[in-house]
């Protein structure tokens, strides 16, 4: 490829650094090509990764609200056992029995909420939003490797959205074997209402998700590897773009695993196959199935399982690691660590899934492995940590609403990682596995500090999905009832955990032991109210500024990296002219001597000399700066 020519920079002295464009000969022409779509074509089926994005985004947020309500059901039901539920005849209809909630139906919102909060809003919604959107922009991509399959994606994403919206709504009610709908429950539609058509949808929803994900994920790998611009080469990549890879290649490795056991479970279900049944018994009668293994499936499931949260939290490790470098004004601490301590994550998450299943019998010696596996794991976890909390050291830390979202994550990703080293030993494990010190444990590591990396995501990157900024004011006031909220809510579960509070009890009454503990669950069924009805803060904030927010400038948060080179009113092809070429990693802030507190990508080291370290001085002189 022919050298581009490089406009010039204007005068130093006018206070930041220009960005230098390439020039092609053909750049007016590149997308004459580009005929303006239909609206159907533009907004609905649309193959521009930014639009997809946003579909992503919108829908996820539609699934969140869904769980989160279903959470707020169940939390009154848990806080207040004993009290009346009549009011809620008219929503819930038949499931308020005598006015008490119907404890299948309970059951069913457990599973409902788990399945949405972990799949179609933390999966689909974090990385589906973001690797679409920032992808392209940050490796230099007109788009996405291929924008039909990126359409699929998304559309097969939207119709598992609306077969699981749907089994909400069957008459026997949804799926209630629990969101990781163990067999036997699962696999015989008479056991119980929520095993019947409730079930079978859920089935027939994640296949469908299991698809969209493999199309994404090929299509994020594919445009990682093959479509960077020209000197981007892969220790120029931001490690937002690293954690996205990461994830996708564990998406593509495990996920066929789950679509596997769903197969299964369909056959035993449906064909009168055993794989996952044996010697079963209801109402005293006796099966025909003989020769399966629920534990079976509990390997398939947890080896899609366990990587599955790492699928969840990796692209917020990125979108951090990002935010936090660009906020404190500071290069990220380590940056070749960082990209270690992701492939450590993504291998060592493929051989720790039997920590999951220390209370099916496993053989000791075996859980002895694991047990070594998944506390060797918490090494990679402490080396961003410590990177996290090296770039926040005496930097020139600005507080918006992104960073204080980052920063909540590197928090609640320590706390609930500290309670994953006590239930990564086996024995300690056993005797807390069925208590709400996992359900505290999982919620801080794994949901909320996701979602925190969500929220931190839309923060920063909103000006480039809708080129206006979020107010900050109700983003400050956001982050303070969430992240309070949060801690709340899941610090007073490790305490009742310890003292053997059972989880997935639709009550807890019967127990004279667990008296003592209403208040408490009361204290967190109110928190955890409060935390859902503060989303609607960021609702308002959101919408609002879609139409009516401040306008965003080309670079509002001074960074490096070469999204911010696009303009704010994005078009398809996202840079109007020739792709600009990179010279440079994307943390230079702060470097000595240097003009400005930031140098983009996009800016030779020959335009720079004041600011070029030693190793650099070879590269002035070099187009590409390879």
């Amino acid at each position: 490829m022919a050298d581009f020519p490089l406009m010039p920079l204007p005068d130093p002295a006018a206070g930041s650094l220009a960005v230098p464009v390439p020039v092609a000969a053909d750049a007016a022409t590149a997308h004459a090509a580009h005929e303006t779509p239909s609206w159907l074509f533009r907004y609905v089926f649309s193959q521009d990764h930014k639009t997809i994005a946003k579909q992503y985004l919108l829908t996820g947020m539609a699934w969140a609200l869904v769980a989160g309500t279903l959470s707020t059901l169940f939390r009154l039901q848990l806080g207040w056992p004993e009290g009346s539920m009549a009011w809620l005849r008219p929503v819930l209809g038949h499931w308020i029995v005598e006015g008490k909630l119907n404890p299948e139906f309970y059951l069913a919102l457990v599973t409902m909420h788990g399945t949405i909060m972990l799949f179609f809003v933390l999966t689909a919604g974090l990385s589906g939003t973001f690797s679409n959107l920032l992808i392209p922009l940050q490796i230099g991509a007109r788009d996405m490797a291929s924008g039909f399959m990126n359409m699929l994606s998304y559309w097969f994403f939207f119709l598992s959205s609306a077969v699981m919206f749907a089994s909400l709504f069957v008459e026997t009610g949804p799926a209630a074997g629990g969101w990781t709908v163990y067999p036997p429950l699962s696999a015989l539609p008479q056991a119980i209402a929520g095993s019947g058509l409730g079930q079978t949808l859920w089935l027939v929803s994640m296949v469908l998700f299991v698809v969209s994900t493999l199309l994404g994920g090929v299509n994020y790998i594919t445009t990682i590897l093959n479509l960077r611009t020209r000197g981007m080469s892969l220790t120029k990549l931001p490690l937002t773009i690293w954690a996205f890879l990461m994830t996708a290649i564990l998406g593509v490795l495990t996920f066929p695993v789950l679509f596997a056991a769903l197969l299964l479970l369909v056959f035993d279900r449906s064909f009168g196959t055993s794989f996952f049944l044996s010697d079963i018994y209801i109402a005293g009668q006796a099966l025909s199935n003989q020769g399966g293994s629920p534990v079976l499936y509990q390997h398939l499931f947890w080896f899609l399982g366990h990587p599955e949260v790492y699928i969840v939290i990796m692209p917020g490790m990125g979108i951090v690691s990002e935010i936090l470098a660009t906020n404190a004004r500071k290069p990220i601490f380590g940056y070749r660590a960082m990209i270690g301590s992701l492939a450590g994550i993504l291998l060592l998450s493929f051989v720790v899934w039997g920590h999951h299943m220390f209370v099916t019998g496993m053989n000791p010696f075996l859980g002895s492995v694991f047990m070594f596996l998944t506390l060797i794991i918490a090494v990679p976890s402490a080396v961003k940590t410590f990177n996290w909390l090296a770039t926040l050291w005496r930097g020139n830390i600005r507080f918006t609403t992104a960073m204080l979202f980052s920063i909540g994550f590197v928090s609640l990703f320590v706390a609930g990682g500290l309670t994953g080293i006590v239930l990564g030993n086996a024995t300690l494990d056993i005797q807390l596995h069925n208590t709400y010190f996992v359900v505290a444990h999982f919620h801080l590591v794994m949901g909320s500090a996701a979602f925190f990396g969500m929220f931190a995501g839309v923060y920063h990157w909103f000006p480039k999905l809708f080129g206006r900024m979020l107010n900050e004011k109700l983003g400050n006031l956001h982050f303070w009832l969430t992240f309070v909220g949060v801690y709340l809510v899941f610090m007073p579960m490790h305490y009742i955990g310890i003292a053997g509070f059972p989880r997935r009890y639709y009550a807890w009454t019967a127990f004279d032991a667990f008296a003592q503990f209403g208040d408490l669950n009361r204290f967190i069924s109110l928190a955890a109210i409060a935390v859902f009805l503060a989303q609607f803060i960021f609702l308002a904030n959101f919408f609002h500024s879609i139409w009516r927010g401040r306008r965003a400038t080309e670079n509002p948060w001074r960074s490096n990296t070469l999204e911010w080179t696009t303009p704010v009113e994005l078009g398809h092809g996202n840079w109007p002219g020739a792709v600009p070429a990179v010279y440079r990693w994307p943390y230079d802030y702060s470097k000595p001597g240097a003009v400005a507190d930031f140098i983009p990508q996009t800016v030779p080291f020959l335009q720079t000399p004041e600011s070029n370290l030693p190793q650099e001085q070879q590269w002035q002189g070099q187009a590409s700066g390879e």
